[in-house]
């Protein structure tokens, strides 16, 4: 995802709901990361903004649809 433009598709406040939601993304072929401030994954108490999921642009209406919850 080098020198691509990255957009936010989805905030969580844990990670193991953002690892669900980047799990549903990948098995629909869609690259995704995680950003977290917190210092790397050994300080998860500092996770006060939570943790966000981003995708290329270019994806990123895609990855909407697919975690849009089912109505």
């Amino acid at each position: 995802m080098n020198d691509t433009e990255l957009v936010v598709v989805g905030d969580f406040a844990q990670k193991m709901e953002a690892e669900i939601a980047q799990g549903a993304l990948r098995a629909n072929g869609i690259e995704s990361i995680l950003q977290a401030d917190d210092a790397g994954g050994t300080e998860p108490s500092l996770w006060v903004g939570g943790v966000k999921l981003l995708v290329r642009a270019e994806d990123a209406s895609r990855a909407s649809e697919i975690l849009k919850p089912a109505e």
